[in-house]
C-alpha cells in the first residue's frame, strides 16, 4: 500500500518538511534507503546517512537540524520521538499483514471447541476438545491446541507451536514458531537403588495478557497449581522455564535463559542471555542480570548483577581486574621463590 507524507504525519501527529504528497510503499533502514521507501533517524550515529539516503521520506526528531544539504528528493516528518513513532508505523504495517479470517483445510477442530469471530486457523492445525479461541486470533499451520486450552482475544500463535492440555494464553499475546507450552516439568524421584520414577505433572501454564514468547522456547506445566507468565513479560528465543516458575509483570529475558523450578522472578527484571537461575529462590523486582551470569540464591534487593555466582557488577569489575593480573602475580611469586632459594643456598654455603 502507498502512503503520502501528509497521511503519515497525520497518523504520527508530525510536521511535514518538504513535499506533503511524497509517496512511500516500503520501509528501509536509512543507510539502505531507496525511492519510495520510508526511513527514520533517531540515533546521531546514523546522521551522516541522511545526507546521502535514497529514501523518499524520513522520520526525524523535532530537535533535528540539518548540518548540510539534504537530498532534494527527501521529505522529512518531524515528531517528538522518531524511534517510537517508527515503531508505531511498524505495528500498523504488521497489523495490515495479518491473515484473512478463514479456516484452511485440512485441519481438525473438535465439535466441542469454541471459535470466536474473525479467526484465522491455518492448514493442519489441531484444535482439541473444549478449546476456546477468542475473537481476532491467528492460529497458524501445524499448531496443536490440546483439550481445554484457552486463547485470549487478538493473540497470534505461529506455526508448529504445541500448547498442552488445560493451559491458558491471554489476550494480545504472540507465541513464535516451535515453542512448547505445558510440557511436563522435570520431576523424578529416585528410589533406594537410584532408579528414577516419574512424578506426574498435573498443573498447567497460565500466560497473562500482552506476553510475547520467542521461537523454540519450553515452558513447563506445574507439578501442581500453575506456572505463571504474568502480564507484559517478554521472552526471547530458546529459553527454558521450568515447572511452577512465576515470572512477574513486564520482566524481559534474552535468548537461552534457563530458570529452574519454583523460582519467582519479580516485576521489571531484565535478564541477559544465557543466564542460569537456580530453583526455589526469589529475584527482587527491577533487578538487572548481565548475560552469562549464574544466580544460585535469592536476590533480596534490586541491583545489577554479573558473574557466576553473580555479584554486584562493580564488585565483579574490580575482581576481574585482579583476575587479569594473576599471570603477572604468579610469575612474580615464582621469581621470588627462586630468589629465596638462592638466598637460602648461599646462606647455607
Amino acid at each position: 500500500m502507498e502512503f503520502t507524507a501528509a497521511q503519515i504525519a497525520g497518523i504520527l501527529n508530525g510536521e511535514v518538511i518538504g513535499n506533503p504528497d511524497a509517496k512511500v510503499s516500503a520501509l528501509a533502514k536509512i543507510e539502505e534507503g531507496h525511492e519510495g521507501a520510508l526511513s527514520f533517524l533517531s540515533n546521531s550515529k546514523y546522521e551522516p546517512y541522511i545526507y546521502t539516503t535514497g529514501s523518499s521520506i524520513c522520520i526525524v526528531n523535532q530537535t533535528f537540524s540539518a548540518q548540510q544539504a539534504l537530498p532534494q528528493s527527501l521529505t522529512l516528518i518531524k515528531v517528538s520521538d522518531a524511534y517510537a513513532c517508527f515503531a508505531q508505523l511498524l505495528a500498523l504495517y504488521d497489523s495490515m499483514n495479518k491473515k484473512e479470517a478463514v479456516i484452511e483445510q485440512p485441519c481438525f477442530i473438535h465439535d466441542s471447541a469454541q471459535i470466536g469471530a474473525n479467526v484465522y486457523i491455518g492448514a493442519f492445525a489441531y484444535i482439541g476438545a473444549n478449546v476456546k479461541i477468542a475473537d481476532n486470533c491467528q492460529i497458524h499451520p501445524h499448531v496443536v491446541l490440546q483439550e481445554n486450552v484457552k486463547i485470549g482475544d487478538s493473540s497470534t500463535v505461529y506455526p508448529n507451536v504445541s500448547i498442552y492440555k488445560d493451559c491458558h494464553v491471554g489476550s494480545n499475546c504472540i507465541i513464535h514458531a516451535g515453542t512448547v507450552i505445558g510440557s511436563d516439568g522435570f520431576g523424578f524421584a529416585p528410589d533406594e537403588h537410584g532408579i528414577y520414577s516419574k512424578i506426574p505433572q498435573i498443573g498447567n501454564v497460565i500466560i497473562e495478557d500482552d506476553v510475547e514468547i520467542g521461537s523454540n522456547c519450553s515452558i513447563d506445566r506445574a507439578t501442581m497449581g500453575s506456572t505463571y507468565i504474568r502480564k507484559g513479560v517478554k521472552i526471547d528465543n530458546l529459553c527454558q522455564i521450568a515447572h511452577n516458575v512465576d515470572i512477574d509483570e513486564h520482566t524481559a529475558m534474552a535468548a537461552q535463559v534457563g530458570i529452574a523450578g519454583s523460582a519467582k522472578i519479580g516485576k521489571h527484571v531484565m535478564i541477559g542471555g544465557q543466564t542460569g537461575i537456580a530453583g526455589h529462590l526469589n529475584v527482587a523486582a527491577y533487578t538487572k542480570i548481565v548475560a552469562q551470569s549464574g544466580i544460585p540464591s535469592t536476590v533480596k534487593k534490586a541491583e545489577t548483577l554479573m558473574g557466576t555466582p553473580a555479584i554486584p557488577i562493580n564488585d565483579f569489575k574490580r575482581a576481574h581486574i585482579g583476575f587479569r593480573k594473576l599471570p603477572g602475580l604468579i610469575k612474580k611469586v615464582q621469581e621470588l621463590e627462586t630468589e629465596i632459594k638462592e638466598l637460602l643456598k648461599n646462606k647455607e654455603a
